[in-house]
């Protein structure tokens, strides 16, 4: 029951739910960027995405655990 209860905790969802936050910035500024911006603006927005979607699987192994 132990882990049954781990993976139910909130902390998990609030955190998932940070890290989907961030992937969506992310993708929209890469969207937002590609039209009139140079190189540096779309890294920094791949960047982003990269680190929501870490987030996201440090939480999801953290709830499978």
């Amino acid at each position: 029951m132990e882990s049954m209860e781990n993976a139910n905790a909130e902390g998990h969802y609030k955190l998932l739910t940070l890290a989907i936050v961030i992937g969506i910035v992310g993708v929209f500024l890469r969207f937002a960027g590609d039209a009139n911006t140079g190189f540096m603006f779309t890294s920094i927005s791949n960047i982003i995405l990269i680190i929501g979607i870490l987030i996201a699987l440090k939480c999801v192994f953290s709830i499978m655990k």
